[in-house]
C-alpha cells in the first residue's frame, strides 16, 4: 500500500497527498513509512521561510507570491503555520481561507498547521509536509510562520531563503526585533509600503543593517510591497531567484539544505526525547517523591533535573517511529514520542 500511495503522491495526486498529512497526524505506522520512501525522492524544491510579527501581512503577502510564483508556470506548496486554539488544538486563523482563490488550481498545494506549542514559530509537523510537496514536484516552498518575535529564529533552519517582513504604524519594529529575527533575514520586506511610516521604517531598519556582513555571498536587501494590492510582490520574487544564484554561485546551496536535515533531524530528536522524559516523569514514583522534595526545597531543580537525566538516558528510549501504533502507551495517550 505504502508503494502505491507514494506513487500517486510522486505524481502529484493532491488527494493522496492529503490522506497522508491526514494519517501522519493521526500517528499511523504505514504513514511514517510512506513518508521515508518520498524522503529519498525530495530534495529539489526552492524552500522559502517567511517569518514577522503579527499583523504585517504575511499570509497575504505569501498569497500573492503564490500567483506571481503561478504566472512563472511554476507548481507551489504552502505550508501556513497558525497560532493554536486552546481549545480545540487547531489552527486558528486558518491561512487556507486567505488563499481560496488558488484552491480550485492543481498546480497549488495549500495546507495549515497549528503550532501546538511548538516555539520558534514552527510547528512539529512542518517537516513532514515540506518533504511531501517537495516529493510532489512543487517548484516553490512557502513556509509561513506563526506570528512571532525574537523567538522566531527556527525558520532559519527549515528554508534556503528567509524573509523577514516587517510593516510600518506597529511601534518601534526594528528594535523589538534586533535581538532575535532581525539577524536571519536573506530578505527584509516592508509590507503595507502606502503607511505614512514606511519610509522611516526602512530607514530605521537601514541602519540596524548598516555594516553587516554579505552572507553566503549576498547582500541583504531591503524590499517595499503592498501585498494587499500585489505592488512589489513581482519583484520581490525575481529577487528570490536571485537569492537562490547567489547560493548556487557561493556554494551555500548544499551547505542550507544540510542545515535542513540537520534541523528536521534535531527536531524529531528533541521531540522524542521530550515524550519519553514527559511519561518517565509522569508515572515514574522517583520523579513524583522528587517533585515533593523540590517543593519542600529539600533539593534544587538544576541539581534534581541532572541527576534524573542521568538516569533516564541510561533506560530503554522511545518506541521507534515504525513501532509506535503498536504501542498501547501511544494510543492512549500516553508517550508520544517521535
Amino acid at each position: 500500500m505504502n508503494s502505491l500511495i507514494v506513487r500517486r503522491i510522486l505524481r502529484g495526486e493532491v488527494a493522496s497527498a492529503a490522506r497522508l498529512m491526514r494519517d501522519l497526524d493521526d500517528e499511523i505506522p504505514s504513514a511514517r513509512a510512506a513518508l521515508r520512501e518520498l524522503y529519498a525522492r525530495a530534495g529539489r524544491a526552492h524552500i522559502i521561510g517567511i517569518t514577522g510579527p503579527p499583523g504585517a501581512g504575511k499570509s497575504t503577502l505569501a498569497d500573492r507570491l503564490v500567483e506571481a510564483a503561478r504566472k512563472a508556470g511554476k507548481a507551489v506548496g504552502v505550508v501556513a503555520v497558525d497560532p493554536t486554539s486552546p481549545f480545540s488544538g487547531g489552527a486558528v486563523l486558518g491561512d487556507r481561507i486567505r488563499m481560496q482563490r488558488h484552491a480550485t488550481d492543481e498546480k497549488v498545494f495549500i495546507r495549515s498547521l497549528a503550532a501546538r506549542g511548538s516555539v520558534g514559530g514552527l510547528s512539529r509537523s512542518v517537516f513532514d509536509t515540506v518533504t511531501m510537496l517537495d516529493a510532489m514536484g512543487k517548484d516553490l516552498i512557502i513556509l509561513e510562520t506563526a506570528g512571532v518575535g525574537q523567538d522566531g529564529v527556527k525558520v532559519a533552519g527549515a528554508a534556503h531563503t528567509v524573509l523577514v517582513v516587517m510593516s510600518p504604524g506597529q511601534g518601534d519594529d526594528v528594535q523589538a526585533l534586533k535581538a532575535g529575527i532581525l539577524e536571519i533575514g536573506d530578505i527584509y520586506v516592508i509590507n503595507k509600503c502606502d503607511h505614512k511610516d514606511s519610509e522611516q521604517l526602512a530607514r530605521s531598519l537601514g541602519l540596524a543593517l548598516e555594516g553587516a556582513a554579505p552572507r553566503d555571498g549576498w547582500t541583504t536587501p531591503i524590499l517595499k510591497t503592498e501585498a494587499l494590492s500585489g505592488k512589489g510582490t513581482a519583484e520581490l520574487l525575481k529577487v528570490v531567484y536571485e537569492h537562490r544564484r547567489a547560493l548556487d554561485g557561493a556554494g551555500a546551496w548544499e551547505r542550507r539544505s544540510l542545515n535542513m536535515a540537520r534541523s528536521a533531524f534535531m527536531e524529531l530528536l528533541e521531540t522524542g526525547l521530550r515524550g519519553f522524559i514527559n511519561e518517565e516523569c509522569e508515572h515514574g514514583a522517583e520523579c513524583r517523591k522528587l517533585f515533593g522534595a523540590l517543593a519542600s526545597r529539600k533539593t534544587d531543580p538544576y541539581s534534581a533535573a541532572k541527576t534524573t537525566l542521568r538516569k533516564l538516558l541510561k533506560k530503554s528510549p522511545p518506541a521507534p517511529l515504525s513501532k509506535r501504533g503498536d504501542n498501547p502507551s501511544f494510543r492512549k495517550g500516553g508517550r508520544r514520542g517521535i
